[in-house]
C-alpha cells in the first residue's frame, strides 16, 4: 500500500535521493526546499510524476511553517512519513560566528524541523499513526572545530525527538533519528561562515565519503526496520563509541582531527 511521504531539503543531496527511492516504491510525495527550480527538476526526474508534488518554502522562516504544513497536508489529505531532511551545516569558530548565523543554524536545523513535526503529528495520531523521520548527524553525538551552533542544533534534536519519542510511545508513532558522517553532497558547499556567507566549497572529507544514493538506501533500511537511531558513514562512525567510552580520548583527538 502506497503511503504519502513528505521530503524536506528534498532539491539536492540525501533529500533528493530518498525522493527517487520512495517514488520506486510507489509512494506519493511531497517535496520541500528553498529553490523551487530544484525541486521542479527533482519532479521532472520522476517518470509520471503526477503523485509527486513541489512545496517550496524557507525552513529559516519559522513563523510561515505552521500553515506550510497545512498545505502539505491538505494536498493529500494525510502524512504518513516525514522525513526532515532540511538543513545547513558551518564551517566558522565559535568566537568568530555572528549571533543572527547561529540563530540561522538553530532555526533550519532544529525549530524547522520541531515545527513541522509538531504540525503533522495530531493528524497522525488521528490516522492510528506515522512515521518522523530526523537527518542528524554524528555531530548530534559529539562535537567538532568549526561546528559549534551546528551540533548544538543537531543535539537539540536528539534531546527532543527522544523525549517525543517517550511520549508518543503508544500511539503507534514511529521516530528514527538519522546520523550521517561523511556524505558527498553539497553540504560543505553550502556551509555558513561566521558572516552567514556560503563556505562554496567542498570539503575534502565530504568528497571523499559516502555517496548520497548508498547513505539513502541505508536510511530506507532503518526506515523499514523502525529503528529509534542508525549511524550511517565511514570509519567516522567508530568517533560515536570512543566518545561514549573514552571521552578524554576523544576530547584529545577531535582538537586535531581533520573535518573538513
Amino acid at each position: 500500500m502506497s503511503k504519502i511521504v513528505w521530503v524536506t531539503g528534498a532539491s539536492s543531496g540525501i533529500g533528493e535521493a530518498l525522493v527517487y527511492k520512495y517514488f520506486k516504491a510507489g509512494d506519493k510525495l511531497i517535496i520541500s526546499g528553498r529553490n523551487r527550480d530544484e525541486l521542479f527538476r527533482v519532479k521532472a526526474n520522476c517518470q509520471n510524476s503526477f503523485n509527486v508534488h513541489v512545496l517550496a518554502f524557507d525552513l529559516n522562516d519559522t513563523s510561515s511553517l505552521p500553515n506550510k504544513a497545512f498545505e502539505a497536508i491538505k494536498i493529500f489529505g494525510k502524512i504518513d512519513v516525514l522525513v526532515n531532511s532540511g538543513g545547513v551545516s558551518q564551517r566558522s569558530l565559535a568566537l568568530e560566528t555572528d549571533l543572527d548565523t547561529e540563530q540561522r543554524i538553530m532555526n533550519t536545523n532544529f525549530w524547522g524541523t520541531t515545527i513541522l513535526s509538531k504540525a503533522v503529528l495530531p493528524l497522525m495520531i488521528e490516522n492510528g499513526g506515522g512515521h518522523i523521520v530526523c537527518i542528524s548527524s554524528l555531530v548530534g553525538k559529539f562535537g567538532t572545530p568549526l561546528r559549534s551552533a551546528y551540533a548544538a542544533s543537531k543535539h537539540a534534536l536528539h534531546g527532543y525527538f527522544d523525549s517525543l519519542r517517550a511520549e508518543v510511545y503508544d500511539k503507534n508513532v514511529t521516530i528514527t533519528l538519522v546520523c550521517p558522517g561523511f556524505i558527498k553532497t553539497n553540504v560543505s558547499i553550502n556551509a555558513l561562515t561566521a558572516n552567514g556567507r556560503l563556505q562554496g566549497t567542498m570539503d575534502d572529507a565530504q568528497a571523499n565519503g559516502m555517496s548520497a544514493e548508498t547513505c539513502a538506501t541505508e536510511i530506507m533500511k532503518a526506515i523499514g526496520a523502525k529503528k529509534e537511531e542508525v549511524y550511517i558513514g565511514g570509519k567516522e562512525k567508530k568517533a560515536v563509541l570512543l566518545k561514549r567510552f573514552f571521552p578524554n580520548v576523544f576530547s584529545k583527538k577531535i582538537r586535531t582531527a581533520k573535518v573538513v
